[in-house]
């Protein structure tokens, strides 16, 4: 039988969106200016892109060992997204959250939903972009997938976008207002960990 633990008063928080959208740099940001957020680094089979570093934007595995570690019940979650696996490591969240601290996932909103599923108390905040015409000038200028890659991620962003309505939270991250996002974030799980009764994140 699988262990699980209750954390009563720690958040765990899912911050999700399009691709594009900008979780990475809100989180970054909101990590910065508040440490009591730990952001967890995701596990990921997909080819690191320039300036990422591994163990700091992502774990970066080979497909078998991405196995191996989700089929040992490594990963809270799992998806694999655009042709490639993502995981949340399950034990990386379990230490943030005993040592006092909010737990923060930057994940795809498959992932968003099956976090959902398994942890009911989690609280789930979805970015959306100003229009798709700005989220698809932003995947452009990243300059990291091809024109047949951000077709498929325009036509998911829209479907993504039309479900926002399945999470706690919508925010809007205009452009060059990183900062603002993060402080609107963190004022989000102040106004949570102050809930009564207080949510009861299990894993």
């Amino acid at each position: 039988m699988k262990r699980h633990l209750t954390f009563p008063n720690p958040m765990l928080v899912v911050v999700s969106g399009p691709s594009g959208v900008g979780k990475s740099t809100i989180v970054a940001e909101l990590a910065r200016r508040h440490p009591q957020v730990v952001p967890i680094v995701t596990a990921t089979t997909r080819q690191r892109r320039p300036g990422e570093e591994i163990g700091v934007h992502y774990h970066f595995l080979e497909p078998a060992a991405f196995a191996d570690l989700r089929d040992s019940g490594g990963l809270l979650e799992w998806a694999e997204v655009h042709g490639n696996a993502y995981g949340t490591p399950v034990d990386q969240v379990r230490g943030i959250l005993a040592a006092g601290r909010d737990a923060i996932l930057t994940i795809d909103p498959q992932g968003a939903r099956a976090v959902r599923q398994l942890v009911p108390d989690a609280v789930l905040i979805f970015l959306m972009p100003p229009s798709l015409e700005v989220l698809d000038a932003r995947l452009t200028g990243r300059g990291s997938e091809s024109e047949r890659e951000r077709a498929l991620r325009r036509h998911n962003a829209a479907a993504e976008i039309a479900a926002s309505d399945d999470y706690d939270h919508v925010l809007v991250n205009e452009t060059g207002q990183a900062s603002e996002v993060a402080e609107l974030i963190w004022e989000v799980v102040q106004a949570e960990a102050r809930r009564d009764p207080p949510r009861q994140v299990r894993i």
